[in-house]
């Protein structure tokens, strides 16, 4: 048997993360590049950027730019590329939750919740894709979410979303698992990140999720390291179209 250590081992690897400037796109970009790989760090925050860069060192390049730029994408495939060579590994963390209510979801809020949260995702690993076609190797993760299955107050549009991410990684699977290419999601519990500030900033209410997990903790930010390089990595060469609940067992009960 072969050392199993080498399963996680991304030395060689290019990975491309977006929303890499905080919460758990910057957590991924520091554990990627732990394991061996380059990173490719985007996000629209340049400060927030520079600062990844230079806590990751030479293993680490960033790109500012708006990922839900559609008009933008080839040309932002091509800054990416020109850092380490086309990502082999592509990580979509970028998002955004407007938590409009339903009776108030605005068309703006609607339209930018789906152009950050979903429609980028497949956009740019369209653009990427096919220089990992020709290498026949590739890892593709989403972010799916608690409300990728449950309905949460103030949550219809990112909801809506969410639960399109799950339909959009089993349909990546199904087009682009054939040519070597993983497309996997994972669907974090709460975690202290700038996106759920408003849970974390109430303690009853966080308190109220830790309850529900089976855990019985909220998630903390090392609980995503171990499932992010799964999915990145050769361990997980034959799991595909899946979504991974880091969640401490909250849909579980």
């Amino acid at each position: 048997m072969d050392d199993p250590r080498a399963l996680f081992d991304l030395t060689g690897r290019v990975a491309c993360v977006t929303g890499a400037s905080s919460g758990l796109g910057r957590r991924a970009a520091q554990v990627l590049a732990a394991a061996g790989a380059r990173v490719v760090g985007v996000a629209r925050r340049g400060d927030a950027l520079a600062d990844l860069r230079n806590e990751i060192g030479n293993a680490a390049e960033t790109v500012v730019a708006d990922v839900a730029d559609r008009s933008r994408i080839g040309a932002l495939v091509d800054e990416v590329s020109s850092r380490f060579g086309s990502p082999d590994i592509l990580i979509h963390a970028a998002g955004i939750n407007t938590r409009e209510t339903a009776d108030d979801v605005t068309p703006d809020g609607w339209d930018t919740t789906v152009a950050l949260n979903l429609s980028a995702p497949f956009f740019l690993s369209q653009a990427i894709v096919p220089a990992m076609k020709e290498r026949g190797w590739g890892r593709i993760v989403n972010f799916a979410s608690l409300q990728t299955t449950r309905a949460f107050p103030g949550g219809i549009a990112y909801g809506a979303t969410k639960a399109g991410i799950g339909q959009l990684t089993r349909a990546m699977a199904e087009a682009w698992s054939p040519f070597g290419i993983t497309a996997n999601a994972i669907g974090p519990g709460f975690f202290p990140t700038e996106l759920t500030h408003a849970v974390f900033d109430d303690p009853g209410r966080a308190e109220r999720n830790a309850a529900q997990t089976c855990i019985q903790r909220n998630g903390r930010m090392e609980d995503i390291d171990g499932p992010i390089l799964f999915l990145c990595s050769k361990a997980s060469g034959y799991v595909t179209g899946q979504v991974l609940m880091v969640d401490g067992g909250f849909t579980a009960k």
